[in-house]
């Protein structure tokens, strides 16, 4: 955190868009878990425009980790569902350069360029408010954590210049509400949707789940079940591979919070 930053509300669900933008505009930086109750929150992928179609082709091709909710013309830094700056307004940014992780920093504006196209991607944040109000309990919220994510042997269909691997978050579920948990969320295919896989962390290539590669580790409590859903990560760990000139994106749990409602993006 930034000196002189605000402090973090105690009830940050009740916090507005534009007042959360504000806040991590002036140096707030903390994970967007249970941040703008009923608001959308959003990855976010910029890059050169000579990229651009290859990942819009990506994430037609990948459509579970990389739902597009929207994308920018190039140099453009606002938009319909961002009445903001998507150089600042994330707690926390990360810069790459040829795959390379150069700098995570708070305001992205110094690495700017009038060519960078933004992708604002679904997260799975938004539907955390859903399955709360459920009482599908969160582990990570509860205990005040950045949600896990892991990188996985799972392939995505390339496109262009563009491939790597599939990366997922996971949310411990008691058994007797991981029925509840894929009801919920595949309500909401804009933002990841049902898991991609529940259970055997094997069966994903992960092998310790205490040992995540994005996020803090999980809190698993006894007749807790692994359930893991596509995660909007999955387009950096697809910059680490494939190594384009520049890519600015979200810190991984600092994300957007945009000014779109939830229930844009929830189906019948």
């Amino acid at each position: 955190m930034t000196q002189n930053a605000p402090v973090a509300p105690a009830n940050p669900g009740e916090v507005a868009p534009a007042q959360a933008r504000l806040m991590f505009r002036r140096g707030l930086q903390v994970p967007t878990t249970g941040w703008a109750a009923g608001f959308t929150q959003a990855n976010l992928l910029c890059v050169p425009k000579d990229d651009a179609f290859d990942f819009l082709l990506y994430a037609q091709r990948n459509p579970k980790p990389c739902p597009v909710l929207d994308v920018l013309e190039p140099g453009q830094f606002d938009g319909p569902i961002l009445d903001g700056d998507v150089r600042t307004d994330a707690p926390q940014y990360r810069v790459y350069r040829e795959g390379r992780l150069v700098a995570e920093v708070p305001d992205a504006t110094p690495y700017w360029r009038d060519d960078l196209v933004s992708f604002l991607i679904g997260c799975s944040f938004t539907f955390e408010h859903p399955l709360a109000a459920a009482g599908v309990p969160l582990r990570h919220a509860e205990a005040s954590r950045n949600v896990p994510m892991y990188v996985t042997s799972t392939r995505c269909r390339p496109a262009g210049r563009f491939s790597g691997p599939l990366v997922v978050s996971m949310r411990p579920i008691p058994a007797n509400r991981v029925a509840d948990a894929v009801r919920i969320t595949s309500r909401y295919p804009a933002v990841h949707g049902a898991p991609v896989h529940i259970g055997n962390p094997a069966a994903l290539g992960i092998r310790r789940l205490e040992e995540p590669d994005y996020g803090d580790p999980p809190v698993i409590l006894p007749g807790d079940v692994p359930v893991f859903w596509a995660c909007g990560v999955t387009p950096q760990a697809m910059v680490m591979e494939t190594r384009p000139e520049l890519a600015i994106t979200h810190a991984p749990g600092f994300m957007l919070i945009t000014d779109a409602r939830d229930d844009e993006y929830q189906i019948p």
